[in-house]
């Protein structure tokens, strides 16, 4: 009895993670994979890029993306539940890497402070710092260029 309820708790609180692979890049912070015949939409966890018609950084975001995950590419996602879009929403990693915080400590990308639960804020808030201090990207503009939340509201 003891090893069942074990391994119920264990399958409770491990991530759901896939592996699949990438077929395209949609904007800095949204991409599509493929799992076996299906195609998923998704939308990285915890962060938020400039929409593509906002600005320049915009397209500079989904290149970045798109450079970390060149079509083809085998990533893992940890998943959280969709999001109101109905998009998977996930932490990716491709070779050991946590794409969604590299996208952070390069600039690419803001903490989406909204929708943070669940992870570990502490590391993004860090490499956001990191990225700010550095003027990486969006931080290349003292205090950071419109952030994507207040571009989309204004619309």
């Amino acid at each position: 009895m003891g090893k069942v309820l074990l391994i119920i708790l264990a399958a409770l609180f491990t991530d759901p993670v896939n592996t699949v692979e990438v077929l395209s890049i949609e904007d800095g912070d949204t991409l599509t994979v493929i799992e076996a015949t299906r195609a998923i939409k998704v939308r990285l966890a915890y962060i938020d890029a400039q929409e593509i018609s906002q600005s320049s950084y915009g397209k500079s975001a989904r290149e970045a993306l798109k450079h970390l995950l060149p079509n083809g590419s085998q990533v893992i996602l940890r998943i959280n539940p969709n999001d109101r879009y109905g998009r998977t929403v996930a932490e990716v990693f491709h070779n050991d890497n946590n794409i969604n915080k590299l996208l952070v400590k390069s600039g690419d990308s803001f903490v989406y402070w909204e929708y943070i639960n669940g992870c570990d804020r502490q590391d993004y808030a860090r490499l956001e710092t990191m990225a700010r201090l550095q003027g990486s990207g969006v931080w290349s503009v003292p205090g950071g260029i419109q952030r994507p939340w207040d571009y989309r509201q204004n619309r």
